[in-house]
């Protein structure tokens, strides 16, 4: 990098070097990939800052040498979202562990980007309150990372992902400015909706320093079911029967037989013996509402002939449940040394045709794989196993791991569901959207970052120059001559 002294000598300024300035070969290659690492990249330098004034004046820096960033949370995402550039630097937030306000009254509250997304649920417990989204990662996730993915969880069937839980942002744009987007508290704020542009944009329109949530009040009763299929197909129509039905559960879960194993092998879960699938059902709400609505589950996953079907006895039970479920992506270890978790969204009704699309592809290409999802919304998670040792095996997997988001696409679904596109799904793109699309969606981009240097390479397969003209690549669009290009 032609920058690189210039950089590192204002960095010093700022940062101490080992401690908040990572230089060192052997300390950067712990920022070379986030969860899905086989996308590996070893940055250039790696800041840990921790106070905004630092992102501010690390970013300005960036800008005024041309050099590309990307903000990290706790590494934990499954789309490679926060890889490195070679050339460019990784500031990573995971010193940002302040929970600055719980305001029970208004239940809000306000926290950095580096919180661990559990930790705010057990610091809200004496107010009787919680943060709803929980994606499996949720132990060691940050609510930052959770901001730039959009990540929701097992419970996002009933209160949605992470969008529908912030309220407002303090955001470092990419040119250096420190700028609050939303209403903070209030629950509405006037104008363009920017945090909702931010939410999920992956860490492309700039890093977040600062966090306001909801809180919800917890529920009077929390009810959960688990039930044993002879196959996802009877426990698809269960699925789609107690939807159907009206009942809006908290959660609705699938696992197959590998999925069950692997659970099994690394936590004893207790699931149901010799199940190939098992559905997950948690009610909750009012006692009266939560009861009523449990018997007609059960009498549904009977009428598509559930085995086994046992409803959790206490909190101690239930925890054990959502164990098994929550380890699962981890438990995989414990049957593959490799795997692949996959991503896509399809329409609830065709759960039944998607997984046995994906059964024929595990059996013609000798790749296993396990199906652990969120039955409620379609959002599927297979994980393809392979062994990286073995000639040709990674290939093959990657192989059928694309053709299972080509079905999501075939079936009317979406490439991604919570994990985001990142890295590793910017050649489906194309597949997904128009190129008039994909350019009118950096229109945004290019509002908020003009030199491309806020984690760039992710989301879009051909990023195209701010100023172009949309779906041609060439001239200046007229909002940049006008010098209204920041009103989209």
């Amino acid at each position: 990098m032609n920058n690189l002294a210039s950089l590192l000598e204002r960095l010093r300024l700022i940062f101490h070097e080992g401690t908040g300035l990572l230089t060192d070969p052997a300390m950067l290659r712990t920022f070379e990939c986030d969860g899905l690492a086989h996308h590996r990249v070893i940055p250039a330098v790696v800041v840990l800052p921790t106070t905004a004034e630092q992102v501010e004046q690390t970013i300005s820096i960036c800008h005024d040498l041309g050099v590309p960033f990307v903000a990290r949370g706790n590494g934990t995402g499954l789309s490679a979202g926060a890889l490195p550039v070679a050339e460019g630097v990784v500031i990573s937030l995971s010193r940002f562990r302040r929970i600055i306000e719980i305001d029970a009254p208004n239940m809000r509250a306000v926290v950095e980007p580096g919180v661990i997304n559990l930790d705010l649920t057990k610091a809200s417990v004496g107010d009787d309150l919680y943060y709803a989204p929980d994606p499996s990662s949720q132990q060691v996730c940050s609510i930052g990372g959770n901001v730039a993915e959009n990540s929701g969880g097992a419970h996002c069937l009933k209160y949605g992902f992470t969008t529908h839980h912030i309220t407002g942002l303090e955001v470092v744009t990419p040119d250096g400015e420190l700028i609050s987007l939303g209403a903070g508290k209030c629950v509405d704020a006037p104008g363009y909706d920017l945090l909702g542009a931010f939410i999920g944009s992956e860490g492309t329109l700039g890093v977040a320093t600062k966090i306001t949530t909801k809180l919800l009040k917890r529920p009077e009763l929390v009810k959960t079911l688990i039930a044993a299929f002879d196959s996802t197909t009877s426990a698809g129509a269960a699925v789609s029967a107690i939807i159907a039905s009206g009942i809006l559960p908290a959660a609705v879960e699938m696992m197959d037989a590998l999925a069950i194993e692997a659970a099994e092998n690394a936590v004893h879960c207790g699931y149901p013996e010799g199940a190939n699938t098992v559905l997950i059902v948690e009610l909750d709400g009012p006692e009266g509402e939560v009861l009523a609505g449990m018997e007609r589950v059960e009498a549904f996953c009977r009428e598509c002939g559930a085995g086994e079907l046992r409803i959790a006895a206490d909190d101690e039970e239930r925890a054990l449940i959502w164990k098994g479920r929550k380890s699962a992506f981890a438990a995989i270890g414990t049957l593959s040394p490799d795997f692949i978790v996959q991503d896509g969204v399809i329409p609830r009704t065709s759960l039944p045709q998607v997984l046995a699309e994906i059964a024929e592809l595990s059996r013609t290409s000798g790749i296993r794989v396990a199906n652990v999802f969120h039955a409620g919304d379609g959002n599927l998670h297979p994980l393809v196993l392979f062994d990286e040792r073995i000639a040709g095996d990674l290939e093959t997997a990657n192989a059928v791991s694309g053709a299972i988001i080509d079905l999501c696409i075939k079936y009317g679904g979406s490439i991604t569901g919570e994990h985001g596109v990142g890295a590793d799904k910017v050649s489906y793109m194309g597949k997904m959207f128009t190129e008039a699309d994909l350019d009118t969606m950096q229109m945004v981009r290019c509002a908020f970052d003009v030199d491309n240097l806020s984690n760039p390479g992710k989301i879009f397969p051909t990023p195209r120059l701010c100023g172009e003209v949309p779906g041609r690549h060439h001239g200046v669009h007229p909002l940049v001559l006008s010098g209204e290009a920041e009103l989209f």
